[in-house]
């Protein structure tokens, strides 16, 4: 088929859908004058059907906002012809204008000329997130507000919450937090950043502002272990700082995933249990006392996600000993049986020779597909009756 003005319209749009239109004011490169390709009739076409050959050409060259590049053509029966071979648009404007984009090219514009008067060290980002920049043009000027803000207060040791920035609410900074990450790690200065800390979980810290406190919860389960006077086996929860300092006489520490087991988790001497947090362990790394002198139990679910929180633990706790994690916990619960979703797949390195054997088990669904075992389908005789064979 013939190119057509829609056919030219199109490929316009494309130079817009790729940025290159929205680039060139970044970069200040010369894109205009922009040749656009034609495709027209043939020798004979214009022997056979010449008359929608003129239409054709009379079409394309009747109002649009491109100029035409001629060619001129001998033909034997019509003579000399002169056929259209490509369209140039000469300006920017005649491009934004005829593709209906003018509102989104003067908000874009804006926003950049605002930046390279006041932040010329986020261009790049503009460059390279042109469409993400021309998507947060009403919050603009308040991501703006905290570049400059960080810059005057560089990592100011205060809580999110805190910023005070006028027309700029806390919450603002927080889930903004991707974007203003790119645009504070090209404005501040190197030593201003802590490049060791990502992820946006790690977004406070990497630019100097205090991380909520981690906290643990953990239950005492020896009477005679006195953390709160007159109160028998308390249920406690401490940021993780004053949990590394406590004074603890215990000799064994369980750590379990599920609630229920936390809060009826059987009496034992010397001992407390802690309310785990998943995959989330550098808190209670931190814990010295229990690193060093505290006998660690792990019990969750007996599933490939178990194992691997279990591996996980095992980085920082290389003493952990997994808790009702095994073939016979698994096989005298087996009609409560459930199915794990997404299993794990990869190897996992930390596990002894049994727990090893079982996870492949699990992974490669020797047993039953996707098989697991909530730790809350364990019957507590079952329990009492593990815990009475530790020594």
């Amino acid at each position: 088929m013939w190119t057509t003005p829609r056919d030219l319209k199109r490929q316009l749009e494309r130079f817009w859908e790729r940025a290159e239109l929205l680039r060139e004011a970044v970069n200040s490169q010369l894109l205009f004058p922009l040749k656009l390709t034609i495709k027209g009739p043939g020798s004979a076409d214009i022997t056979d059907r010449f008359e929608v050959v003129r239409a054709w050409v009379s079409e394309l060259v009747a109002g649009f906002p491109f100029r035409i590049e001629w060619q001129e053509v001998r033909h034997r029966v019509q003579g000399m012809q002169r056929l259209p071979v490509s369209a140039w648009i000469d300006s920017r404007d005649d491009a934004i204008r005829w593709i209906g984009k003018r509102r989104d090219w003067e908000r874009f514009s804006a926003m950049l000329e605002v930046t390279r008067r006041e932040h010329p060290a986020l261009l790049p980002w503009f460059n390279k997130r042109p469409f993400q920049a021309l998507g947060l043009a009403e919050e603009w000027p308040k991501l703006l507000s905290v570049v400059e803000w960080l810059k005057v207060h560089p990592r100011p040791g205060i809580y999110l919450r805190q910023v005070d920035i006028p027309g700029v609410h806390s919450k603002f900074l927080e889930s903004h937090r991707s974007v203003l990450a790119e645009l504070l790690d090209l404005s501040l200065p190197a030593d201003c950043v802590d490049l060791t800390k990502t992820g946006m979980s790690r977004f406070s810290v990497r630019y100097g502002f205090l991380e909520k406190p981690v906290r643990i919860r953990f239950r005492i389960l020896d009477s005679d272990i006195q953390v709160l006077q007159g109160i028998s086996y308390p249920d406690i929860t401490l940021d993780a700082d004053s949990f590394s300092h406590l004074k603890l006489d215990v000799r064994r520490v369980f750590i379990t995933e599920n609630e229920t087991n936390f809060l009826a988790f059987p009496h034992v001497p010397d001992s407390i249990i802690v309310f785990g947090s998943g995959y989330g362990w550098e808190a209670l790394a931190k814990v010295h006392w229990l690193l060093e002198r505290c006998e660690v139990y792990y019990w969750g679910d007996i599933d490939t996600h178990g194992f691997a929180i279990l591996d996980q633990l095992r980085k920082y706790f290389p003493h952990v000993t997994s808790l009702l994690m095994d073939r016979a916990t698994l096989h005298a619960y087996s009609k409560l049986w459930g199915v794990e979703d997404k299993p794990q797949r990869i190897d996992l390195h930390r596990l002894t020779r049994e727990e090893h054997d079982l996870y492949n088990d699990l992974r490669d669904n020797r047993i039953r597909e996707s098989l697991r075992l909530e730790q809350e389908h364990i019957g507590f005789d079952w329990v009492r009756a593990r815990l009475d064979s530790l020594h």
